[in-house]
């Protein structure tokens, strides 16, 4: 990327007579150091190469030697493979906005990548944004308040309730494995009569990129916080529940309240500096979870994107 020109992510087609997932796999082979590449171009588009569900699985060994489960995610997916999961099945009028995968949790994956299998109608591209250009976006204030880091507050149901419930956060239903990660984690666990689970954590705002040493934005402040979330939804919410009671909540780490305008503009300013990735079918994109945030544009029709993680 030359002075001046906007980051986008590098795009990578089938040489010839090295076509379908054999020449993916083939090029990737080749590839003296990804992980160098990936340092460098922040995400790897692979276009062309007709990946299909039935195949994903190989080229995925090949891009995430070491997938992992997506265990204390937050959003609704479903388990389709060997730690192979949908997209976050969120209703397709709405945008999801940028994050970086697991920002909220102890430990990050520190890669991801998509396999588009079901291209939408239209729209539906996966947002992308240099996540240390997001930081730079950001007033100096704003940084500045966010710069003691964030405290997350999770309310898991036992089975029947808003949100997601513990097991299905934790992949299991065994209260002592639970105890046992969150511990690990630093977290605090308060199991209620009810059945459910809260979870507090305390996280910084912003990372360094352990090569490259960027500094990035790197919580999801935005997406934990109801202000966010617009009006009419924040306000059907507040009838509901207190907000100490909703499914997910978010705070600066002394526990003092992040103002509203705050979170929308880091909301508003990520989308804003985001590179739309359009998906054709077979299409495979290869992002380094710390540099990069992703979202996901409003569509139409029939979308099935996967994703997978790997540390």
């Amino acid at each position: 990327m030359g002075a001046g020109e906007a980051w986008k992510p590098y795009e990578i087609y089938p040489e010839a007579g090295a076509a379908g997932v054999a020449g993916l796999l083939s090029r990737l082979d080749a590839e003296a150091d990804l992980e160098a590449l990936l340092d460098r171009e922040k995400a790897l588009v692979f276009r062309g190469f007709g990946v299909t569900e039935e195949r994903v699985d190989a080229v995925l060994d090949r891009l995430l030697p070491n997938r992992l489960a997506y265990v204390h995610g937050n959003s609704p997916r479903t388990k389709v493979g060997r730690n192979v999961y949908t997209s976050t099945e969120y209703p397709a009028e709405f945008t999801i906005s940028m994050h970086n995968e697991l920002s909220y949790a102890h430990s990050w994956p520190a890669r991801l990548a998509f396999c588009c299998v079901t291209a939408a109608a239209t729209g539906g591209a996966t947002p992308v944004v240099d996540a240390a250009l997001w930081l730079a976006s950001l007033d100096d204030a704003v940084r500045e308040r966010f710069a003691g880091g964030v405290r997350y507050t999770q309310n898991l149901h036992g089975g029947l309730g808003l949100g997601k419930s513990w097991q299905d956060t934790f992949e299991t239903d065994d209260r002592e494995r639970v105890d046992a990660f969150l511990a690990a984690a630093g977290a605090e666990a308060e199991w209620r009569r009810d059945g459910g689970l809260r979870v507090t954590q305390h996280r910084p705002a912003t990372v360094r990129h352990p090569r490259t040493g960027a500094e990035v934005w790197f919580n999801q402040s935005d997406q934990w916080h109801p202000a966010a979330l617009g009006d009419e939804t924040a306000a059907a919410l507040a009838k509901l529940l207190p907000a100490d009671q909703l499914p997910q909540s978010v705070a600066f780490a002394d526990g003092s309240p992040i103002p509203a305008e705050d979170v929308v503009q880091v909301r508003d300013r990520g989308l804003a500096a985001a590179v739309d990735v359009d998906w054709r079918q077979g299409d495979v994109l290869l992002i380094d979870n710390l540099l990069v945030a992703h979202g996901r544009r409003p569509f139409t029709g029939a979308r099935r994107v996967l994703v997978a993680m790997s540390d």
